[in-house]
């Protein structure tokens, strides 16, 4: 499928910059929601992310997380291309696309607890774009640079505006010393574009360590500036949602504490994918998919 104006180019050389966003952030009527969720969505809309505490109750999130256990000890999974592992260790980093391959994970993802928050920031009804569990065990887990997902949807996968929310369940205690995300308040009212041209199968090494598509430091200590650092810190069960332009990372963990947490990403069904805008052939299913199906919510 051809690709429509591109309105956030990037990687298109040796040029860098921002991109003020033209797109809204949240597509509903904030004054029409439910009064509890309305402070939420205000806060997402100033801040590009909002933090629910304990949404999930202790006793789903034993559950969850004795199936992510389960599923770490599978050898069925540990060479499918849906595992990533740790560059230097060989440990598993992430398992892709739990929500087609798992049926506990498929249920999650389908919470109306969480798709009543994405609908209301999307407006529309939404689909899949990608899930994984992440892991990053004690002593050894790796930091993952600052970058902003929709540049790299935008450019490698052919996600055309900003409609796109992403998910991070913690099914672990999040601290602020054990690779907690970090995210910068604001950061997702402006498009930073990249330098460099984008290698043929670059998700092989980014899903690893992503050297393309990262913001340059100059930028960064502007948007830092700005707004500071927030970092995703909670019990097991707390959930944060974050626009898909907001600039994030995370630091290594050589705490004891590992840290492990369910991600979901959801797309408008009106802002299904188009050819990559970096001209690629377009990354697996597992990683983008291409199944544009609304999904509908359980309770």
């Amino acid at each position: 499928m051809r690709h429509t104006e591109d309105f956030y180019p990037s990687r298109i050389g040796p040029g860098r910059g921002i991109i003020e966003r033209i797109d809204p952030v949240i597509y509903t009527d904030i004054q029409h929601q439910p009064e509890d969720l309305s402070g939420k969505l205000k806060f997402f809309e100033e801040n590009g992310y909002v933090i629910f505490d304990q949404l999930f109750l202790p006793e789903e999130v034993s559950r969850y997380h004795a199936e992510l256990e389960r599923l770490l000890a599978d050898d069925a999974l540990k060479n499918r291309d849906e595992t990533i592992r740790e560059p230097a260790s060989n440990e598993i980093r992430s398992i892709f696309s739990v929500h087609t391959l798992n049926a506990l994970f498929t249920s999650l993802s389908r919470d109306k607890r969480i798709l009543d928050v994405v609908e209301a920031i999307i407006g529309s009804k939404v689909y899949i774009h990608q899930s994984r569990l992440n892991f990053k065990p004690g002593f050894e887990g790796k930091e993952f640079y600052w970058h902003s997902d929709f540049e790299t949807w935008h450019v490698e996968d052919g996600m055309p505006r900003m409609r796109a929310v992403s998910c991070s369940i913690a099914l672990s205690d999040n601290y602020v010393f054990n690779g907690s995300l970090m995210v910068i308040p604001g950061s997702h009212r402006y498009y930073v574009t990249c330098e460099g041209t984008t290698p043929k199968e670059h998700y092989k090494q980014s899903l690893k360590k992503q050297e393309y598509g990262t913001p340059d430091r100059q930028t960064l200590e502007w948007l830092v500036e700005r707004n500071g650092i927030e970092v995703f810190t909670g019990r097991a069960g707390s959930v944060i949602f974050f626009d898909c332009n907001t600039m994030h990372g995370s630091n290594g963990n050589i705490t004891p504490l590992s840290r492990s947490n369910a991600f979901f990403v959801y797309n408008s069904i009106e802002n299904t994918l188009t050819d990559p805008y970096a001209g690629i052939a377009p990354r697996p299913e597992y990683i983008a998919s291409r199944n544009f199906e609304p999904i509908a919510p359980q309770v």
